[in-house]
């Protein structure tokens, strides 16, 4: 593995040194901007392999992209052979209809100390919840950023990330959320909760079988495939393409929707988001909401 090939693949020509935030957050950008958050493997019968050398293979080797275990796992070792003090840590994903935090520990982040100040960095979580800078690890601190406000909260040792929304212009007059079906909640948005004990990639690997196999699971339901842009993402999910602008006008995001035929599919996912895929993606996005 080699850094190099990873700076190639993200499009990264900037700077290694110094070891400091603004260093680390073009790393970040350029990855979130290059490589998408997907889960396509599972709709295309195949799995989604673990490990670094397996997350290397597939995301730099085969110019694919992954969900937080991969990407997360692969800027790690980034991160961490550039020379930056980084740790992993586990989350616990906010489940808005059960209206609490999942019990397992479903997602990857990552904690980065630069000169004695503690930072989260995720580059593994897509859509709208995905942070564009790393964020001081400071309870109850406002981080205004591209995407919207976004604030880390400490209570008893478990740490709350959440991020405070803009109001949206929609061509979809209900406004669904992305991911869960429902009217999106406006406001304040509960994304996960996560303590600072360092966590190995091994006590993720149960979750990673069980993420692409439980067919509860949102990552059974959806193929999704989300990319950050310059000014807001894009993501698809089954045949419904999203495009969002932050701060398109007047404080307000621009979000604009549009259903794809199977072979509109194929195509946006080469010019969109620079994927080819081996084997046939089988679209598919079924309802989180129980119908009983």
């Amino acid at each position: 593995m080699k850094l190099k090939e990873y700076f190639a693949r993200i499009s990264y020509k900037g700077p290694l040194q110094p070891l400091d935030l603004k260093t680390l957050t073009a790393v970040l950008q350029h990855h979130i901007r290059s490589v998408p958050f997907e889960n396509l493997n599972i709709h295309c019968g195949e799995t989604i392999k673990f490990g670094l050398e397996a997350v290397y293979e597939k995301i730099v080797k085969n110019h694919r992209g992954g969900w937080c275990l991969e990407n997360n796992l692969l800027l790690s070792w980034v991160l961490q052979t550039m020379g930056y003090d980084v740790t992993l840590l586990g989350s616990y994903v906010y489940v808005p209809q059960e209206n609490k935090y999942d019990d397992a520990m479903n997602h990857l982040l990552l904690k980065a100390v630069i000169d004695g100040q503690a930072y989260t960095v995720d580059g593994g979580f897509g859509i709208a919840f995905q942070m564009w800078q790393p964020l001081e690890l400071v309870s109850g601190k406002d981080q205004p950023q591209k995407p919207g406000i976004f604030r880390l909260t400490e209570d008893n040792g478990v740490w709350y990330f959440d991020k405070i929304k803009r109001q949206v212009y929609s061509s979809d007059s209900e406004n669904k959320s992305l991911y869960f079906d429902g009217p999106e909640d406006s406001g304040c948005k509960k994304i996960y909760s996560f303590t600072l004990k360092p966590r190995t990639i091994e006590e993720f690997r149960e979750q990673n079988t069980i993420l692409q196999t439980a067919p509860e699971s949102l990552f059974v339901k959806k193929s999704i495939c989300s990319l950050q842009t310059a000014n807001g993402f894009q993501v698809l999910i089954g045949w419904t393409l999203t495009e969002t602008t932050y701060d398109y006008k007047d404080n307000m995001d621009l979000i604009e929707r549009t259903t794809l035929t199977d072979e509109e599919v194929e195509k946006t996912l080469k010019e969109r988001f620079n994927i080819r895929l081996k084997k046939k993606l089988v679209p598919i996005n079924e309802s989180l909401v129980p119908t009983s």
